[in-house]
């Protein structure tokens, strides 16, 4: 296994999906225990079935590079499930299912009236569960996944506090006048582009999974919201590399493979809190 995986090591293309993987890792661990602790999980999930919409019609369109469709319309859809959910009388999770389940139809339905390809159920299983993609990469997306992932990741270092102070007690950050909708806007924005970035590595069905899971580990070994943070940025990133590896090798699908090691490391980390290692 050493062998082939020394092999591998040498073309390119496998070198440009482990730092995209890592870098798309690391970003939505940032943002996973933050979404965790305010609840914001199914926002996730509806912008992910946003962007598998999005990306049928840029299919269709034969759009050469479809994150030009699919990130602006996930990012437009973010800002009206946050606006919507408060300012309407539907409450916020009826707002997400309502997008979520009519974005995932409304792909489904112009993927199936336009097929780009004579294999539809093919594609479709791609972008919902994730495909080999990630290992044919141009260069031209790895420099705008490294160029969007150092961007998110300055600005979460930057605005550390303020998402700290966001995350556990609003009312406390309004008082003290910080711009709540605001900084709950940039946050949705933020999780529309990691979700837009994860559609090659994951699919648009497991990418919750991948922001959670970490996060949710995380949480069973530390207690502070900064040691929280660090760690599953650590575990997002090892995940992702072992997955990643484990899939090249085994020749199984990269998203399924790599929410698999994330789930064993829950186990792991669950394991570890009920025997009272965790601090």
């Amino acid at each position: 296994m050493l062998e082939t995986l020394e092999l591998y090591l040498q073309y390119p293309f496998v070198i440009n999906a482990l730092i995209v993987g890592v870098l798309i890792a690391l970003c939505s661990s940032l943002l996973g225990v933050t979404l965790v602790l305010k609840r914001f999980s199914l926002i996730g999930d509806g912008l992910a079935h946003v962007a598998f919409g999005a990306l049928a019609v840029a299919t269709v369109l034969h759009f050469a590079n479809k994150m030009l469709l699919t990130l602006p319309v996930t990012i437009l859809c973010a800002i009206l499930i946050l606006r919507g959910g408060r300012r309407s009388k539907l409450k916020g999770d009826a707002v997400i299912a309502m997008i979520s389940v009519g974005s995932l139809a409304f792909g489904y339905l112009v993927m199936n009236l336009f097929a780009a390809s004579a294999n539809l159920s093919g594609d479709v299983c791609a972008t919902l569960f994730g495909s080999t993609s990630i290992l044919t990469l141009t260069e031209q997306e790895v420099y705008l996944s490294v160029a969007l992932s150092v961007v998110m990741v300055a600005t979460f270092v930057m605005f550390y506090q303020k998402i700290f102070a966001v995350t556990f007690d609003e009312d406390f950050a309004r008082a003290t006048g910080l711009n709540v909708d605001v900084c709950n806007l940039a946050i949705s924005i933020v999780v529309a582009v990691i979700i837009v970035l994860s559609m090659n590595l994951v699919g648009s069905l497991l990418i919750s999974a991948f922001i959670i899971f970490p996060a949710l580990s995380a949480m069973k070994l530390f207690k502070t919201f900064r040691a929280v943070t660090i760690c599953s940025a650590i575990l997002s990133v090892i995940c992702a590399l072992v997955g990643i590896v484990a899939s090249i090798l085994a020749g199984t699908p990269v998203g399924s493979t790599i929410v698999a090691v994330d789930a064993a490391a829950f186990g792991i980390c669950f394991a570890l809190n009920e025997f009272g290692v965790a601090s």
